[in-house]
C-alpha cells in the first residue's frame, strides 16, 4: 500500500518534471530566430522544434514508455544547455548577466588603476 502510493507520486513527478522542461524547452526553440540557430552553427531550428516536439508529445500521449521520455529529456537537456546558450550568444544575450563593457569594468564603472 504504502510502496503503491510511492511509486505512484514518483510517476506523477517525473511525468510533471519532464514534461515541463519540454514545454519549456520547446518554447524557447520556437521563439529564437531562424538565422540565429545558422549564426550559432546548430542544427536548423525544424530540426529542433520536430524533435523537441515529438519529445513534448511523447510526454503527453505515452508516458508509460519510460524508455522513450529518457530519450526525450537528453535531447532536451542538450538544447538548453548546449544550443540555448549559443542562440543566446549570437543574439547578443550571452555574457552570465554583464551588460557589456570590457573585462576591467568594475561594479561601479570602469576600472583604470587609480590613472
Amino acid at each position: 500500500m504504502l510502496m503503491d502510493r510511492f511509486d505512484n507520486t514518483l510517476n506523477l513527478l517525473m511525468f510533471l518534471v519532464f514534461t515541463g522542461f519540454a514545454v519549456a524547452s520547446f518554447v524557447i526553440a520556437a521563439m529564437v530566430r531562424e538565422d540565429a540557430y545558422r549564426a550559432a552553427d546548430k542544427q536548423t531550428k525544424k530540426f529542433w522544434l520536430i524533435l523537441l516536439g515529438v519529445n513534448l508529445a511523447l510526454n503527453l500521449f505515452l508516458p508509460g514508455l519510460l524508455f522513450l521520455l529518457i530519450a526525450g529529456l537528453i535531447a532536451a537537456i542538450v538544447f538548453m544547455v548546449d544550443v540555448r546558450p549559443a542562440l543566446k550568444q549570437v543574439m547578443g544575450g550571452g555574457g552570465g548577466g554583464r551588460r557589456g563593457g570590457s573585462s576591467s569594468d568594475g561594479p561601479y564603472g570602469p576600472y583604470n588603476g587609480g590613472r
